[in-house]
């Protein structure tokens, strides 16, 4: 009877010969009908981390493991998708060990162990295996599982070294530089970094270079040192390109102080790695761009300050500029001042003047007040507060700067807000129209109350006028003719008497 259920649970040649003293008792034994899925199977690398290329013998590459499974299942190894064939001799460079155990439980543990002769082109591959089996009810349908994928850690020879710059831009000067040293094989070996044979310090293939300077361009060098294969030179080179533009030179040079009118110019140049453009600016009015600024006739809108820029086009972020300051002398010259309103008078009215000029003008308020003085760009702002008097009302007020070269006077006038008259005009009109509506209303309410009483009582008369009362006023009329007619009758006939 254990013979036979032997031979009919277990397919001829995937089992081992099982010793006398592994057979199982009846009651511990899968029945002949049972069939158990075995669990997900799992892979494992080997206890070593990394294979070699090269070996003449095949590497140990996984392990793949199925458990309780009944029958024994089917283990198929999968590269990159594609299946291993099922080889066992291992004088091949791919075979495959499997093994298979029964547990206690009547079901079985099945492993496979890969080994192969892997080339570099495997350094990218991916492994997994899975477990193929059948269930009752499902005949001649094979069911799988599939485990997770493995990549191999390879180790292989470097064949070329590659030295590029990692900026992500152009270099200029005043950048952080990394050049990065590496080679195709793996393990990276170590490397050496040298420019116009001076040895530099490099740290895991990266050579850090900490803002560098034009003087840092030239060619580096980079030698990988594998001193498993010392046959084969491992160098690689690369040119450093710092890009740089000179401080800007101006002249003439400083400060300068021109009289109202008369002619100024600069000159502004520079020199670069490459081509580079000059620009005049003020303020960000772009005002020269061939590294000239002249100005025939100078007017108090010119002061200020004036930037020189140059830059270099083809390299993003690499300037330099130098900046100028222009200061106009002359009589001062009062900008357009504003007269003052009051809301009536004796009130307190503040009155602005400002004024260009250089020196710095002085200013006299006539009549006086209380005066404050502040500096808005290049020209002097002085502001007064003063009571609007009636002689203030009538004449103005007269505003004079005075410097060196002259002076200049502007009289203000204080005037009543007329806007404010008309306001109030415009709000006693608006209250006007709005009374004069609301007796119109109230009119034509009246209007409409009695004409709607007048003809409440002409419907009331027409009403009375067709009752009896009525009638009896008719035969009344009637009667009186008659009587008319009968005395006209009498007289006719008394005069016929």
């Amino acid at each position: 009877m254990a013979s036979h259920l032997s031979l009919g649970l277990c397919p001829a040649g995937s089992l081992k010969e099982q010793p006398s003293h592994q057979v199982l008792s009846d009651e511990s034994r899968p029945q002949a009908w049972l069939q158990v899925a075995p669990q997900k199977p799992e892979i494992k690398k080997p206890s070593s981390q990394a294979i070699s290329v090269g070996n003449s013998e095949s590497s140990e590459i996984g392990t793949c493991t199925t458990m309780n499974g009944f029958p024994a299942p089917r283990i198929i190894w999968f590269k990159d998708n594609q299946p291993l064939p099922e080889v066992k001799d291992k004088g091949e460079k791919t075979y495959m060990v499997p093994s298979t155990v029964r547990e206690a439980s009547g079901l079985y543990t099945i492993k496979s162990v890969l080994y192969m002769q892997p080339t570099k082109a495997d350094k990218d591959s991916l492994f997994h295996c899975t477990v193929e089996y059948s269930l009752a009810g499902e005949q001649n349908k094979n069911i799988q599982m599939t485990s997770e994928p493995m990549k191999i850690e390879l180790y292989y020879p470097s064949e070329k070294v590659m030295f590029d710059l990692l900026n992500a831009t152009k270099v200029k000067e005043g950048d952080d530089v990394t050049i990065k040293c590496e080679t195709d094989g793996n393990p990276q070996p170590s490397f050496e970094f040298l420019k116009d044979d001076k040895p530099l310090i490099g740290k895991d293939g990266l050579l850090t270079l900490k803002s560098v300077k034009r003087t840092d361009s030239g060619r580096y060098f980079c030698t990988a040192l594998d001193f498993d294969h010392l046959d084969i030179e491992l160098k690689a080179e690369k040119v450093l390109d710092v890009n740089y533009i000179d401080q800007m030179s101006v002249t003439p040079i400083g400060h300068q102080v021109v009289m109202l009118g008369n002619k100024v110019e600069w000159q502004c140049k520079t020199k670069a790695s490459k081509s580079h453009t000059v620009q005049w600016k003020k303020g960000s009015t772009v005002l020269s761009q061939d590294g000239t600024l002249s100005i025939e006739s100078v007017t108090y809108d010119n002061a200020g300050g004036y930037l020189c820029v140059g830059a270099v086009p083809d390299v993003p972020g690499l300037t330099a500029q130098a900046s100028v300051n222009l200061t106009v002398k002359g009589k001062p010259q009062i900008e357009h001042p504003e007269d003052g309103k009051v809301t009536k008078e004796g009130d307190e009215v503040t009155l602005k003047c400002s004024a260009y000029g250089f020196p710095t003008p002085q200013f006299t308020w006539t009549p006086s007040g209380k005066e404050s003085i502040s500096v808005e760009d290049n020209k002097v702002v002085s502001t007064v507060t003063l009571q609007a008097t009636p002689d203030i009302m009538k004449d103005g007020v007269t505003c004079e700067v005075s410097n060196e070269h002259g002076k200049d006077s502007k009289t203000l006038l204080v005037t009543v807000n007329r806007a404010d008259k008309q306001q109030a005009g415009s709000s006693t009109v608006v209250v006007a129209v709005v009374v004069c509506v609301l007796l119109l209303l109230l009119l034509v309410a009246l209007i409409y109350f009695v004409s709607k009483k007048t003809t409440f009582c002409s419907k009331k008369d027409k009403k009375e006028a067709s009752t009896g009362q009525v009638n009896n006023i008719v035969v009344e009329m009637k009667t009186e003719k008659a009587n008319e007619e009968a005395g006209l009758l009498n007289k006719k006939v008394n005069t016929e008497q």
